[in-house]
C-alpha cells in the first residue's frame, strides 16, 4: 500500500465552507467501506473492494436536489463519501475508487463512456460516464462502482464471453476500436393466477403499487460503450456540469438513490422506493412503493443512511432526448 496522506480544507455538507483540517486516509476509506488493511495487491483484493464499495456507499443525484454544491475534486468528494457517509454519482464514485485502487498499488487509469439511456433509448455525449481500468499481473479488468444496476465484481477485458455473477450476466465485446458493456435483459410481467391477485390487493393496502416477477430472458441489452483512450479528471468537467442541469440527464431529472444489496438492490426514485430480489440464475422479483413527502427522509436515512442538512425536492420529471445522437 501507498502511505500518501493528502490534507485540505474540508467542506461541511452542503456548499458552506469551513477551515477544518482533514486528511484523505486509505485506511479511512477501506474502514467506510467495510474492509481492513493492509491489503495485497491481488485480483482477490480488487474484488473484494469493488464489491464492498457498491454494497455500502450509494449511486446518487440527492446533491443536485438539495441545492448543495459539488465539486470535483477528490479531497472534496472523500469528504462527502467517506466522512460524510453519503454517496454520488459516477464522476464521484470513480474518481474516488480510482484513488483508493492507486493508493493500495493498483495501476488504473480514467476512461470515458458514453451511456444508453434506458428511458430514451440513445446514447449519451463524449465524457459521458467515469469507468476505470486496472491492469493487475497482465489482465485487464473493467471497475465500475459509479452505476446503478451495473456488474459487482470487474469484468475482464480479455474475453468477449458472458460473464456470470449474482445480480445478472454481462459481456463485453469489440466494435472497431469501440467496446461495448452488454447486460442480458428480462422481462418483467405483473403474476397472474394461483391466487397472486389477492396477495397483490393485500400489498396495496400496504402501500406497495406493483409487485413484478421475472418472465424470463429477453435478449442482449446495451448499457454503455467505451474506448481504451485514458482520460484525466479534469476531461470530465464540462460533462460533470451537464449531469447537473441539462433536462437529458437522468441526474437532473430524477432525485434518485440506489444501493446493491446481497439479495438484490433498492432504489429510490421521486415518490418511489423500488427494491428489486434476487431469486438466483438471474432471476428476480420487483416490489414498487409509492412515498409521500414526509416519508422520504425516513426512508433516505434508514435504507442507505443518508440525513441531509438541505431539504430534498423529489424530482421525477421524463428526460428530453438529447437534441444530437452520438
Amino acid at each position: 500500500m501507498n502511505n500518501h496522506v493528502f490534507i485540505y480544507l474540508s467542506l461541511s455538507g452542503g456548499a458552506q465552507e469551513t477551515g477544518t483540517l482533514r486528511m484523505m486516509d486509505v485506511g479511512q476509506y477501506l474502514c467506510r467501506i467495510g474492509c481492513t488493511s493492509p491489503m495485497a495487491v491481488t485480483l482477490e483484493t480488487l474484488q473484494q473492494v469493488h464489491r464492498c464499495h457498491l454494497l455500502t456507499v450509494p449511486f446518487e443525484s440527492l446533491s443536485i436536489h438539495c441545492g448543495e454544491n459539488i465539486r470535483l475534486e477528490l479531497p472534496h468528494i472523500f469528504e462527502k463519501i467517506v466522512v460524510q457517509r453519503r454517496g454520488g454519482f459516477c464522476y464521484e464514485n470513480n474518481s474516488l475508487f480510482g484513488w483508493l485502487l492507486s493508493e493500495l498499488g493498483f495501476e488504473v487509469k480514467l476512461l470515458s463512456a458514453q451511456v444508453r439511456n434506458a428511458y430514451t433509448g440513445v446514447y449519451g455525449p463524449p465524457q459521458d460516464h467515469l469507468i476505470l481500468l486496472v491492469n493487475q499481473e497482465g489482465q485487464r479488468w473493467l471497475c465500475d462502482v459509479g452505476f446503478g444496476a451495473g456488474f459487482r465484481t470487474p469484468l475482464s477485458l480479455e474475453t468477449n464471453l458472458p460473464q456470470s455473477q449474482e445480480n445478472g450476466v454481462f459481456r463485453i465485446h469489440w466494435r472497431g476500436e469501440t467496446l461495448i458493456l452488454e447486460t442480458i435483459e428480462r422481462e418483467k410481467q405483473l403474476p397472474q393466477g394461483g391466487g397472486k391477485e389477492q396477495a397483490i390487493k393485500a400489498e396495496e393496502s400496504k402501500g406497495v403499487r406493483e409487485i413484478m416477477t421475472d418472465k424470463g430472458q429477453k435478449g442482449w441489452k446495451a448499457l454503455y460503450k467505451f474506448t481504451l483512450e485514458a482520460c484525466c479528471l479534469e476531461d470530465f468537467k464540462e460533462m460533470f456540469i451537464y449531469h447537473q442541469t441539462s433536462p437529458s440527464s437522468l441526474f437532473y431529472c430524477k432525485a434518485l438513490c440506489s444501493l446493491h444489496l446481497p439479495s438484490g438492490r433498492i432504489t429510490y426514485i421521486g415518490h418511489r422506493l423500488i427494491t428489486t430480489h434476487l431469486l438466483g440464475e438471474g432471476t428476480q422479483t420487483q416490489t414498487v412503493v409509492e412515498l409521500s413527502n414526509t416519508e422520504i427522509s425516513a426512508i433516505l436515512k434508514e435504507k442507505f443512511g443518508i440525513e441531509l442538512l438541505y431539504p430534498l425536492v423529489p424530482k421525477d420529471v421524463d428526460i428530453v432526448p438529447p437534441s444530437i445522437k452520438y
